[in-house]
């Protein structure tokens, strides 16, 4: 499948088969491709979750509308990023890099994160962001379905999966099996509604 009919096939997927599995395999092969999506600084502030207890995958349901993804999808993943990867051995991700790269790049994360919260939050999201896309339309390629999440209560979700306190949740991510034809899609709004030239 080429990118753009994974798409144009993937949508956000409501209800999935709870009887699918996919193998621990698979999901490292999805996430090792997925993790080549961009970072700034190559900082990869990305962290995932990938819940598999059941029990929890049912406390996680209970806050997030007792939507039946959360429990019967295949995967759930909460994506997660880390604040202060800006911070933490930093010079790791130059590694390898031609010495002047990294001379000049290291201590160029520091000036561009250090202090900025909103900066670092920012940040975090559109990273979140760039690996979701990458994770949903790598599902889509192996003919699964998927559905990105913000219905939950975020600080719930945080403490059944002990998230760190200079972490954020950007969203959840169920992938399998879906058990039903998607719906027609609905609400386009025009491309010249979303698009100008050169300024709005």
């Amino acid at each position: 499948m080429n990118v753009s009919v994974a798409l144009q096939e993937r949508r956000a997927e409501k209800m999935f088969d709870p009887a699918f599995s996919i193998s621990d395999s698979q999901v490292t092969e999805l996430l090792e491709k997925a993790v080549l999506s961009p970072t700034a600084f190559n900082i990869q502030n990305w962290r995932i979750v990938n819940v598999k207890e059941p029990a929890l995958r049912q406390k996680i349901r209970e806050v997030a509308w007792n939507q039946d993804k959360i429990t019967d999808a295949s995967l759930l993943f909460v994506i997660c990023a880390d604040l202060n990867a800006w911070a933490k051995e930093p010079a790791r991700y130059w590694a390898g890099a031609p010495q002047m790269y990294q001379d000049m790049l290291i201590p160029a994360i520091d000036a561009y994160y250090r202090d900025k919260p909103q900066v670092q939050r920012d940040e975090a999201m559109r990273s979140c962001g760039l690996i979701a896309m990458s994770i949903m339309l790598l599902a889509q390629e192996q003919g699964w379905h998927s559905c990105p999440m913000d219905g939950f209560d975020f600080e719930a979700v945080g403490k059944l999966i002990n998230l760190p306190e200079d972490h954020v949740i950007s969203m959840i991510i169920t992938i399998g099996k879906r058990t039903q034809e998607s719906f027609p899609r609905i609400g386009k709004i025009p491309l010249d509604e979303v698009v100008t030239e050169n300024n709005f």
